[in-house]
């Protein structure tokens, strides 16, 4: 069953739904238009990640917001965090939380009351955190690890305004992997091709990696 923590209060959609959506680039930044336009005088929602699949969710759900990627050597941090005997819910906790707080003080001069929202997702494997893979062959290691077992999805979130916490959440999922064959996996790498690279675990659920996984 998944676990979730969660503080804070979420604020409900307002607005009406418009008939289009508009995206535009400039210095860097990425901004989506919503369906759901923001209330005169709310303060604007930045994504502090480059992310495709956070950024879909977040137009999927009609949000208006700024993409601005978050410089934050994940590794490292992990690799300190683990060296203290933290969590997995406390690595993603605290990753998530460190890059609201980096975009936060990249913007702070320009958009001080902007809510600055920054996620994270590690993957639990019998204790183990894997990260995401460097290449192909990393790729490939990871899914036979995963091969025929269950693993923890652990994802977390925090929503910053003013620099100061208003929001965090904590969520994982049990997830059991097939039994994949060396085949398997190199048809399913040749398919997935560079998105196999951009997870922790080589995979999207949303995508080709659904077939990785037990009924």
């Amino acid at each position: 069953m998944p676990h979730r923590s969660w503080t804070g209060r979420a604020a409900p959609r307002r607005g009406s739904r418009a008939a289009n959506h508009d995206r535009r680039t400039h210095e860097g930044q990425t901004m989506t238009g919503a369906r759901w336009p923001a209330r005169p005088g709310a303060p604007a929602l930045v994504l502090a990640s480059a992310s495709r699949t956070r950024a879909a969710m977040l137009r999927n759900a009609g949000l208006a917001f700024e993409t601005v990627p978050a410089a934050i050597d994940e590794a490292a941090v992990k690799q300190r965090l683990r060296g203290d005997g933290a969590s997995a819910e406390r690595v993603a906790g605290t990753l998530a939380e460190m890059k609201a707080e980096r975009v936060a003080g990249t913007i702070a001069a320009e958009r001080p009351d902007a809510l600055v929202l920054g996620a994270d997702q590690v993957l639990d494997l019998d204790g183990a955190l894997l990260d995401k893979p460097a290449d192909r062959a990393a790729a490939a290691a990871h899914l036979q690890r995963l091969s025929g077992k269950r693993h923890r999805l652990v994802s977390a979130a925090a929503l910053l305004r003013g620099g100061q916490r208003i929001w965090n959440c904590t969520d994982s999922a049990s997830l059991v992997v097939r039994p994949l064959s060396a085949r398997f996996i190199a048809a399913y790498l040749d398919a997935a091709g560079a998105d196999a690279l951009v997870s922790v675990g080589a995979y999207r659920l949303e995508g080709l990696g659904a077939p990785l996984f037990a009924a």
